[in-house]
């Protein structure tokens, strides 16, 4: 599954190679999801398929999506051509 409309930082050696991947530490951007994870009630609403057939998805956990959460904390970057009709925009009022 992938959150919608954001790029976090890849694990060591899954940056292909060509790829200008997102900057920052992945340890530190997966950290921040699972205490996002804990504030609550999980929350999956499907908008799409990405090209490997991966579920996109808006994703919120007690009432906070977790695009928004790490955007906010600068665990991930906003990538407009993946925001499928600019509703991660609009949640996050970017």
């Amino acid at each position: 599954m992938r959150l919608l409309g954001i790029d976090a930082p890849e694990m060591p050696g899954h940056c292909q190679r060509g790829r200008q991947c997102a900057p920052g530490d992945p340890y530190q951007s997966t950290a921040s999801l699972r205490v996002a994870l804990g504030r609550g009630v999980i929350t999956i609403t499907r908008v799409g398929q990405d090209r490997y057939g991966r579920t996109l998805a808006l994703v919120s956990a007690g009432g906070t999506d977790l695009s928004c959460w790490q955007l906010r904390r600068r665990q991930a970057i906003y990538k407009p051509q993946w925001d499928n009709g600019g509703r991660l925009a609009k949640i996050c009022a970017l």
